[in-house]
C-alpha cells in the first residue's frame, strides 16, 4: 500500500471516529442508567456504533500496513498528529474517566479531600456524567493527576467542556514526553526508531483511549520512560526524580524503578548494584515526598487504589477464574461467587509477586545488556497487567511503550500489534464495556485460556529440565 493511500486511510479512519463521537460517544448527556437494549434503541446509537466500527477498521488498516514502511521519523510523527487530529475536536470515545476525572478535580476544588470521599459527597455538578460504580469511590490516582484536575475545574469556571479539554492536554503532555523519549530509548536498546514511533506512538489503541478518551497513563508512561532514558545517561538522581514524578500519577509506574537502576550499572556485581540503587531510590523518595507534602492530600489515595477492584470483570485473568468457580458453584446450588473472586485475586497477586521477583533477577543477569533489561521490563508489565486484579483496554499501553523500543520483530512484538489494533473494540463509542455485558462467557473463555496456558508453561519447563539425548559417536 502505498504512503499517501496509508495515510488518507489513516485519516478517514480518524475523521470517521470523530463523526461517531458526535453521534453517540461518551457524551455528558447520556443515560447511564439504561440497559444495552434501550441504549440501541436511542436514535444515532446505532448509526453511531456503525461509523465506529468503519473507523476503527480504516484506521487500523492504515496502521497495520504503515508500521513497516519505509518512513522517516518526522512522517511517522507527523501522519500520527495528522490521524489524531480529528479526535481532538469530538466527544470522548470508549470511556467515561475523563469526566471522573473533573468530579475529582471538583472535589478537590471544593475544599474536600478525593482520596477520602467519592465525588457523590460534594456533589460534583456534573455527577450525572460520572460512570455509576465510581460515585462513591476514592480516586486511585496519585497527587499529580488529582492537582492537575483541580486547576482544571478552576480555570474551567463550571464549564464542563472546558475542563476536559485542560484534562486532554494533560494527557497529551504525556504523548508529547513519550515523542521525545520513545525514539532515544529505541536507539540504545538497538530498535529501530521509527518502527517503535509506529507501535508506541500512533496505534488505534493510543488514539482512540489517549488522544480521545484522555486517560492518565500517557503522563505516567511519558515521565517514566523519561526517568528510563536519564537511566541510559547514567543519571541516577534525575531518573529517580522522573520516576518519582510518574509514580505521583499512577502507582504502576514505581515497576520501572527496579530496572532503571540496572541500566545504571557498569558491572554486574552486588556492590555495583547497591552503589547504584541509592540515587534512583532518593531522587523518587524526595520528588514523591514533595509532591505529597505539598498537595496537602497525604497517602490516602493509597487506600483508593483497592477501590478500582470493585468493577468485576473477564478481561482479568484472576477475577475471571473467580467468576467461572462462582458461576459453576451457583449451578450447584450454593453461590460461592464473591468469596471465589477474591481467593482468586489473591492468587493472582502472590503470583505477580513471584513473577516479578524472577523477572528482575533475570534482567539482573544481564544487566549489561540496555536492550534485554528493557525487554524483562516489558516482562514484568505484562505480568503485572495479566495478574492484576482488574483490567481496561488502555492498560495495555503500559507494556505497549517499552515493548516498541525493545523488541524490533517476533513473535511478541507482533502480539503487541495485534492487541493495539483490536483492544478498541472492546468497548463501544459512549464507554459502555463489553466485557460487563459477556459475563459468563467471557469469564468461561478467559479461565480456559488461564488453563492451556498453565499447561503449556509446564510442559515447556518439564521439556526444558529434560536432559539432551546423547548421540552415539561415529567410528573414524
Amino acid at each position: 500500500m502505498r504512503r499517501l493511500t496509508i495515510t488518507l486511510l489513516g485519516l478517514l479512519g480518524g475523521v470517521l471516529l470523530a463523526v461517531a463521537a458526535w453521534l453517540g460517544g461518551a457524551k455528558p448527556d447520556t443515560d447511564l442508567k439504561s440497559n444495552l437494549q434501550m441504549a440501541l434503541s436511542r436514535p444515532g446509537t446505532a448509526a453511531a456504533i456503525g461509523v465506529w466500527a468503519l473507523g476503527l477498521a480504516a484506521l487500523g488498516v492504515a496502521w497495520w500496513h504503515a508500521r513497516k514502511a519505509d518512513w522517516s521519523l518526522r512522517a511517522v510523527l507527523a501522519t500520527a498528529a495528522l490521524w489524531a487530529a480529528p479526535l481532538l475536536f469530538a466527544p470522548p470515545l470508549g470511556s467515561r474517566d475523563l469526566y471522573a476525572y473533573a468530579c475529582q478535580g471538583a472535589t478537590v476544588h471544593g475544599g474536600l479531600n478525593p482520596y477520602e470521599v467519592g465525588s457523590a459527597a460534594l456533589p460534583c455538578p456534573w455527577l450525572d456524567s460520572v460512570s455509576l460504580i465510581w460515585h462513591d469511590t476514592p480516586a486511585p490516582y496519585g497527587p499529580v493527576w488529582v492537582l492537575l484536575a483541580g486547576a482544571a475545574v478552576a480555570v474551567a469556571g463550571g464549564n464542563l467542556a472546558v475542563a476536559v479539554t485542560v484534562l486532554r492536554v494533560g494527557a497529551l503532555l504525556g504523548v508529547l514526553l513519550m515523542a521525545y523519549a520513545v525514539p532515544r530509548l529505541a536507539a540504545r536498546a538497538g530498535v529501530d526508531p521509527v518502527r517503535a514511533a509506529w507501535l508506541g506512538l500512533a496505534s488505534p489503541l493510543l488514539m482512540v483511549h489517549v488522544v480521545s478518551g484522555g486517560h492518565n497513563d500517557a503522563l505516567m508512561i511519558g515521565l517514566a520512560l523519561c526517568g528510563l532514558l536519564a537511566a541510559f545517561h547514567r543519571r541516577g538522581l534525575a531518573s529517580g526524580a522522573l520516576l518519582g514524578a510518574a509514580v505521583a500519577v499512577k502507582a504502576t509506574a514505581g515497576i520501572a524503578l527496579p530496572f532503571a537502576v540496572l541500566l545504571l550499572m557498569r558491572e554486574r556485581t552486588f556492590r555495583e548494584l547497591l552503589r547504584r540503587t541509592w540515587a534512583p531510590l532518593a531522587g523518587t523518595v524526595a520528588v514523591f515526598a514533595a509532591i505529597t507534602l505539598a498537595s496537602g492530600l497525604r497517602l490516602g489515595w493509597l487506600r483508593g487504589l483497592a477501590s478500582s477492584g470493585d468493577s468485576v470483570q473477564w478481561t482479568s485473568p484472576p477475577t475471571a477464574v473467580g467468576m467461572a468457580v462462582g458461576a459453576l458453584s451457583k449451578a450447584l446450588g450454593h453461590d460461592v461467587t464473591t468469596g471465589a473472586v477474591e481467593v482468586a485475586r489473591v492468587i493472582g497477586w502472590a503470583a505477580l509477586a513471584v513473577a516479578l521477583v524472577v523477572i528482575w533477577v533475570r534482567a539482573y543477569r544481564e544487566a549489561r545488556d540496555p536492550g534485554a533489561i528493557l525487554r524483562h521490563l516489558t516482562g514484568a508489565l505484562v505480568a503485572v497487567v495479566a495478574l492484576s486484579p482488574v483490567f481496561h483496554p488502555w492498560y495495555v499501553l503500559w507494556p505497549l511503550a517499552v515493548l516498541a523500543v525493545s523488541v524490533h520483530t517476533g513473535r511478541l512484538r507482533t502480539a503487541g500489534e495485534v492487541l493495539a489494533v483490536a483492544l478498541p473494540a472492546l468497548t463501544l463509542p459512549d464507554g459502555d464495556n463489553l466485557a460487563l455485558r459477556t459475563k459468563l462467557a467471557g469469564a468461561v473463555a478467559m479461565t480456559g485460556l488461564v488453563i492451556a496456558t498453565i499447561v503449556f508453561g509446564l510442559r515447556r519447563l518439564r521439556l526444558g529440565r529434560r536432559p539432551a539425548p546423547v548421540r552415539p559417536r561415529r567410528e573414524p
